[in-house]
């Protein structure tokens, strides 16, 4: 699973805020972390808003502590220029991390966490990686590609659905497949207006609870400040190279493009 957050704007006057933060603190402790949670919870036990705050106290207190070998930090290129940023910031604008799950449910499956600024689009996706079958039904010879899930929060709402379909004629061969389903909202509510609306109404559920953004920060806890280095990276770029190290095995990066299209 890949959870990627990118803005194509820089700190935007904010470089004194951003010193103080960074991209970790900014962006990955709470909002994507708390997709994660969202997305690899159990059912809870009913729609209630303490349930469904038990079940993510539970899968991120079962998400394993960060370690400096599963995290590259990045810096774009420019960012010291910015007012308020001292000549020598370490602060990073980019941050990929692996995380892992210790549950029976996740346990040994990789999960990807991109987030930076000066990145080639802005929007918040989510892609979610199937195993190949084994023995697998189309070009047993040859390469061939998982199926998957994917998730686009913004800026627009798409889901897609990526398959491998037969090729009509004789032999098994099989092509990549997308179906796209597309929100166009209307006259809804924007999301701090269903916020308003719902801490007026006393339902707690979209707010986070103490116990666990503490278990979120257990997560970052071990590689915030300066435990890695920071490496730079030109704007309207995926970040810095290195980035592609902390990926395990044959696994990539997916990059978001401004349209849906499949990889």
């Amino acid at each position: 699973m890949q959870i990627t957050m990118a803005e194509q704007f820089g700190v935007q006057g904010r470089g004194a805020f951003y010193e103080e933060v960074g991209a970790i603190r900014d962006v990955v402790q709470n909002h994507m972390l708390q997709v994660m949670a969202l997305l690899t919870m159990e059912i809870p036990m009913d729609g209630g808003p303490d349930a469904i705050r038990d079940e993510k106290l539970r899968v991120l207190s079962s998400m394993r502590p960060l370690s400096p070998n599963e995290i590259v930090r990045g810096q774009f290129c420019g960012y010291r220029d910015v007012t308020g940023v001292p000549p020598d910031s370490q602060v990073e604008t980019f941050a990929a991390l692996r995380l892992h799950i210790d549950n029976p449910r996740w346990a040994g499956v990789p999960f990807y966490i991109r987030a930076g600024k000066r990145l080639p689009i802005t929007c918040t996706e989510v892609t979610i990686e199937l195993k190949p079958p084994s023995p697998a039904v189309f070009d047993a010879n040859g390469p061939g590609q998982s199926n998957y899930f994917r998730f686009r929060l913004s800026p627009d709402v798409v889901t897609t659905i990526g398959t491998r379909t037969k090729v009509p004629g004789e032999p098994m061969v099989g092509a990549a497949t997308a179906l796209v389903a597309r929100h166009y909202p209307r006259d809804e509510m924007t999301p701090y207006e269903r916020l308003l609306g719902d801490a007026l109404r006393g339902d707690a559920a979209l707010f986070t609870r103490g116990d666990t953004v503490e278990a979120a920060w257990r997560v970052v806890d071990p590689i915030l400040g300066d435990a890695v280095p920071v490496f730079e990276y030109e704007p309207d770029t995926w970040g810095p190279p290195a980035a592609g190290r902390i990926l395990a095995g044959d696994d990539r990066w997916h990059n978001p493009t401004s349209e849906e299209v499949l990889p």
